[in-house]
C-alpha cells in the first residue's frame, strides 16, 4: 500500500481553507506549525470508517470523496469535498468513529489537526465557530434533501436531482453550466442510489432532448432553467 507523502507546513496554504479565512496571521503561522502535512495519490486511501483517529483534514489542494461499501459490495458515495473545504470534524466533536471512508480523488495535499487543537481553535476565534455553526446546519439541510429525494422520487427524478447539483457547483453562465471533467456515471450511480446503466441510459436520453451535450471530457448542461423546472415539478408532486 502506497504511503502519504509528508509536507513542509504552509501557513499560505491554510489561508486558502475557507474554516480559516478570517484568522490573524499569527494563529494561521502556529496552526501550520501544529499541523501534520500529507500528500495523496489518486486513489490512495486518506481515512477508514474504522480508523481510531479523529484528526480534521484540511484540504490545501485537491479534491477527496467520501464513500462507504456495504456487506454486499455495493458503493454509496455522500460527496467529492474540494479544495479550501474540510472533513473529519465530525469526530473530532463527539469522539465516535469515522461515518465513511475518504479516498483522494485526485493528487491532494491535507493538513491535519488534533481534536484537541481543533476545539481550541474554535473556542478562541469566533469565525471560526462561525464557519463551523454554518457547516453543521448546511449539512442537516443537505442530508434533509437527500433523505427526502430518495423517499419520493424515481430514479430518473434523482438523476435529474444530481445534474442539476453539479451543474450549480460548476457554475452558471446564461443559462449554462459545463460540467469539466465529466463525472463517471458509475459516481453518479452511486451519488443517486442506483446502477451505472440506469444513469448512461438516462443521461442519452438527456441528450437526444437537447438538454444537455458532450463536449470533449466535458458534460454540458445546455438549458439549466428547464432542468431545474423539471425538478422542481417532481418535487412538488412528491
Amino acid at each position: 500500500m502506497l504511503r502519504a507523502t509528508p509536507v513542509e507546513p504552509s501557513a499560505l496554504g491554510l489561508r486558502q481553507i475557507s474554516l480559516l479565512k478570517e484568522l490573524p496571521g499569527t494563529a494561521l503561522e502556529q496552526l501550520g506549525r501544529d499541523c501534520r502535512w500529507r500528500r495523496y495519490l489518486p486513489g490512495q486511501q486518506v481515512i477508514s470508517r474504522d480508523a481510531a483517529d479523529s484528526d480534521v483534514y484540511l484540504i490545501v489542494t485537491g479534491m477527496v470523496r467520501a464513500t462507504a461499501f456495504s456487506a454486499a459490495g455495493r458503493q454509496v458515495t455522500y460527496r467529492d469535498i474540494a479544495a479550501g473545504d474540510w472533513f473529519g470534524d465530525f469526530s473530532a466533536i463527539d469522539g465516535y468513529a469515522r461515518s465513511a471512508d475518504i479516498v483522494a480523488a485526485k493528487e491532494t495535499l491535507v493538513a491535519t489537526m488534533s481534536p484537541a487543537v481543533f476545539r481550541q481553535l474554535i473556542h478562541a476565534h469566533p469565525s471560526v465557530c462561525d464557519h463551523m455553526l454554518l457547516r453543521l446546519v448546511t449539512s442537516v439541510r443537505e442530508l434533509t434533501e437527500r433523505v427526502f429525494e430518495f423517499s419520493t422520487l424515481g430514479v430518473q427524478n434523482r438523476v435529474h436531482a444530481e445534474l442539476l447539483r453539479l451543474a450549480r457547483q460548476s457554475g452558471v453562465a446564461k443559462n449554462r453550466a459545463r460540467i469539466d471533467p465529466a463525472p463517471k456515471h458509475a459516481d453518479i450511480a452511486a451519488q443517486v442510489s442506483t446502477y451505472r446503466e440506469q444513469v448512461t441510459r438516462e443521461i442519452s436520453r438527456m441528450v437526444k432532448q437537447g438538454l444537455m451535450s458532450r463536449d470533449g471530457r466535458a458534460l454540458v448542461v445546455q438549458d439549466v432553467a428547464r432542468l431545474e423546472a423539471l425538478v422542481a415539478a417532481v418535487r412538488r408532486k412528491a
